[in-house]
């Protein structure tokens, strides 16, 4: 699986994120040679220091604002793939800073293409967005690539932004001798390893782990949970695919959980407490910050086209999330037991892949 990465160059903007370091590790175990391009991890505890994913890969802090930086750093790894994962990736806080969303976001996506552009060695670019790229209807309708990109918030428009960005830079730049680009789009990723402010999970092991109620401000908000490894996969799939077959593949694609798999967010806090064997659940509507009730994406271009879906459903993620946390705060070795989640996933991908094929 995804053997196309073993002796691989791949650069991994956000390293030091949730996501980009279990990216890091997958790709690790695939056998590639990873550099890292993030700012310092923004979250104590960490998953990037906390298993000193920074001795696994060549690692850089640096800005993607920084283009100077950037650019060096790029050309002297000279990497066959680039996945694109910084950003300031918190609707919330878009509220709060939404020049530093904007100016990290849209700006600093640019540099990256540009960067790119820049160095012979790339082929391909994976650049990450979000579900919250469309023009949000809240129907039961799941969103195609082709609907209207938009965004209510100032992190969900600047991730369209993003989206119309890709397409346009691809149609200017990327027509002749170049690398393959393309968008994926995914949300509400949970898994072990997260400790981000105003994200459901990690504020519900926090106040498990401080004797604290659980808050949930919007419960029966339905939002498209999927395992942290879902998306990835998702990710190396579309680079494998770039990389073998270039501009067939060079488009947006919605990376997300099946429909029977959707669940409230008071669901999800519910079944991390059951799991945990603790914690108290209290609703606080005093918050009156605008946050979608229902999003839904179809996945039904990446099924047809990449041959992808999904492999665990909700039960099997919330399960392997709660797990995650409980080894780390009873001390577990916490690299190998990540390594064991990615392979144990890894495992069951493969089976479904047969099955496919």
């Amino acid at each position: 699986m995804f053997d196309i990465y073993r002796g691989k160059k791949v650069f991994l903007t956000g390293v030091s994120g949730f996501k980009g370091s279990w990216l890091a590790l997958w790709l690790i175990s695939l056998g590639a040679k990873v550099c890292g391009y993030s700012l310092k991890p923004n979250t104590k505890p960490s998953m990037f220091k906390e298993l000193n994913i920074e001795k696994q890969i060549k690692n850089c802090y640096g800005n993607i604002l920084d283009t100077k930086k950037l650019n060096k750093t790029i050309l002297r790894f000279e990497p066959d793939i680039i996945f694109h994962l910084a950003a300031q990736p918190l609707v919330r806080l878009s509220y709060l800073e939404p020049h530093l969303t904007y100016e990290t976001n849209v700006m600093g996506t640019l540099n990256v293409l540009e960067a790119a552009r820049k160095c012979a060695s790339v082929k391909a670019f994976v650049n990450i967005t979000t579900d919250k790229c469309y023009e949000n209807k809240e129907t039961q309708k799941g969103y195609t690539e082709d609907d209207p990109m938009g965004g209510y918030d100032m992190y969900s428009s600047s991730k369209g932004c993003v989206e119309i960005l890709s397409s346009s830079y691809r149609r200017s730049f990327l027509q002749g001798n170049s690398y393959f680009l393309a968008t994926a789009r995914a949300g509400n990723v949970i898994g072990g390893g997260d400790w981000a402010l105003d994200r459901l999970i990690p504020d519900c092991i926090r106040s498990i782990n401080t004797n604290k109620k659980i808050e949930i401000r919007n419960p029966y908000s339905i939002r498209p949970w999927q395992y942290v490894l879902e998306p990835l996969s998702g990710y190396l799939l579309l680079g494998e695919k770039l990389l073998m077959e270039g501009s067939k593949f060079a488009e947006g694609f919605n990376f997300g959980p099946k429909e029977e798999n959707l669940l409230t967010v008071e669901q999800v806090a519910q079944s991390v407490v059951e799991l945990y064997g603790k914690g108290e659940i209290f609703v606080n509507r005093k918050d009156n910050l605008h946050e979608a009730k229902l999003l839904m994406l179809n996945i039904d271009k990446a099924k047809q086209i990449l041959h992808w879906t999904p492999t665990y459903d909700a039960k099997q993620a919330i399960e392997a999330t709660v797990e995650w946390y409980k080894r780390f705060y009873q001390k577990s070795k916490m690299l190998d037991f990540t390594f064991l989640q990615i392979e144990e996933y890894s495992k069951q991908y493969s089976k479904k892949e047969d099955i496919l094929l």
